[in-house]
């Protein structure tokens, strides 16, 4: 008798909170075990209640992590792997934008700490997250990564500043690398670009920034993290096998390199 496949784990940085949570969630909803990570310990609390209370504790493993240091992501997937095992799906999302005066901060004024900061969340702490899990991906002949990149990352940017645009550039770099890395092991990387998502760091759904961002998308509306999800969901999953080093933007038609 063939025993049952194993059932495949998950985990989405940036996990607590917008596109990470609801691309948890959605996880969750399609079978995977699913772990977690975010910055602000309350956070992940209640992404840990809320996700728990819906799929089952068993499903669920959430952590406070602090991207900016490199030890506590090594810890995370040591203590991942101790509660369950590697896993078999990274998805990147975690980033920073910071703001200042309701704006980015102008490119003249950008500080060298700023400038670390945004691309040790957003890049660097990515790199290290697929170096965790790519040796257990390979060994086992299958993986899925997905980075969550920006619209800001493939066109002129409207309302990001230079750290948090040049980070999410690279992020098509770092894929383009990992698609060389797990050449032959049955893996897949690939990048999703969102437009305007409604989240909190995209502030009030009727800020002015908003609506005149909602005014230049075809569809007509500013997107969901549920959206974003969506196209997450179906890049790790068996039918999208033969998908490897893309980008799938989802934006609503605002940017359309066609």
């Amino acid at each position: 008798m063939t025993p049952a496949p194993r059932q495949k784990l998950a985990v989405v940085t940036g996990g607590s909170s917008g596109i990470g949570l609801a691309t948890a969630a959605s996880l969750l909803e399609h079978g995977y075990k699913v772990a977690i990570f975010g910055q602000r310990r309350d956070h992940v609390t209640a992404a840990e209640q809320m996700l728990s209370a819906r799929f089952g504790a068993e499903n669920v493993f959430a952590r406070a992590v602090d991207l900016n240091v490199p030890a506590e992501i090594q810890q995370f997937f040591h203590a991942l792997e101790r509660a369950w095992a590697m896993p078999d799906i990274l998805v990147c999302n975690a980033g920073i934008s910071p703001k200042s005066a309701g704006g980015p901060t102008s490119f003249a004024r950008i500080t060298i700490e700023e400038w670390h900061s945004v691309l040790a969340v957003n890049l660097t702490g990515a790199m290290l997250c697929c170096q965790a899990v790519l040796p257990h991906m390979i060994d086992h002949g299958f993986g899925r990564i997905v980075f969550v990149g920006s619209i800001a990352g493939r066109t002129i940017p409207r309302i990001s500043g230079a750290a948090y645009v040049a980070s999410k550039s690279a992020l098509a770099g770092l894929a383009r690398s990992l698609v060389a890395a797990s050449f032959g092991h049955g893996m897949t990387v690939n990048l999703v670009t969102p437009g305007r998502i409604a989240t909190e760091m995209a502030g009030p759904p009727d800020s002015e920034i908003n609506r005149a961002t909602m005014a230049r998308i075809p569809v007509g509306r500013i997107g969901t993290p549920e959206d974003v999800a969506a196209a997450i969901c179906f890049l790790v999953s068996e039918q999208a096998g033969f998908i490897n080093g893309a980008i799938l933007d989802v934006n609503g038609g605002e940017f359309a390199p066609l």
